[in-house]
């Protein structure tokens, strides 16, 4: 029997998600930032343990907020309105679109658009209340967009409605091939995640490949075991690590 597993994969903007999706799929890299301002789906067919899998990958652009409901749909970052500068979502994009200074990012403003259509934030956020998994992607090399990440990560658990069972969160830190840019060290990183999370951690590198097949493979055993309630995602996360095989059709 095969399995169907959607996936979403949020991310400030420039961290590089779209970069492992596309590792992960196609095995390339470019070296061209191409920042994603719409939802994309993916639909592979992964094999694992001698198991067929069917992924529905969801990439979805920056969001302010994350979605109470089925119902509402945040606008895009270029759109907020009435949004406070410097608050960690705004900052994220604004590092992430400009290159900023975590010092200077706060002043970065974020004029709203007029008359953002409803149709363009309904087709961006579909389905993202709906997934098994979530893929959460922050820069090493940037602060802001791991507060990006502990803020949607937030949103996520608050948003959770009662008597639902658990949804794997999956932090990811990218760009591991720019170490020495490390502005939080990992060891800190990976405890709060893991010890205080409670989710799964991992670092790879888009650019080289590195870890990106091992990301996937995690994900999925740890969607397998979700509905395990006695044993929280950063115990079944890491031993997904050490006894699996994956492998995309």
């Amino acid at each position: 029997m095969v399995s169907t597993y959607r996936v979403a994969v949020l991310g400030a903007r420039g961290v590089g998600k779209s970069a492992i999706v596309r590792q992960f799929l196609y095995n390339e890299f470019s070296e061209v930032c191409v920042p994603t301002t719409a939802r994309r789906l993916y639909l592979p067919a992964v094999v694992m343990n001698g198991h067929v899998h069917d992924l529905q990958i969801l990439d979805f652009p920056p969001i302010s907020t994350f979605p109470v409901n089925t119902l509402q749909a945040p606008p895009h970052p270029e759109q907020w309105a009435g949004g406070q500068a410097g608050s960690p979502l705004e900052e994220a994009a604004c590092w992430g679109r400009g290159g900023l200074s975590p010092s200077k990012a706060g002043s970065c403003s974020l004029s709203p658009a007029k008359g953002w259509k409803k149709e363009w934030a309904d087709a961006c956020c579909r389905g993202l209340r709906s997934v098994h998994a979530y893929i959460l992607v922050y820069d090493i090399c940037c602060f802001d967009s791991f507060e990006y990440v502990k803020t949607i990560r937030q949103q996520i658990l608050e948003t959770r409605v009662i008597g639902t069972s658990e949804t794997p969160i999956i932090i990811v830190g990218n760009k591991r091939d720019l170490q020495r840019g490390r502005v939080i060290p990992r060891w800190n990183v990976s405890h709060l995640v893991r010890k205080t999370w409670k989710c799964g951690y991992v670092e790879c590198s888009a650019k080289y490949n590195w870890h990106i097949l091992l990301l996937f493979s995690e994900l999925l055993k740890s969607v397998g075991c979700a509905r395990c309630k006695h044993v929280h995602a950063a115990l079944r996360f890491q031993g997904a690590l050490r006894r699996n095989r994956c492998a995309i059709m």
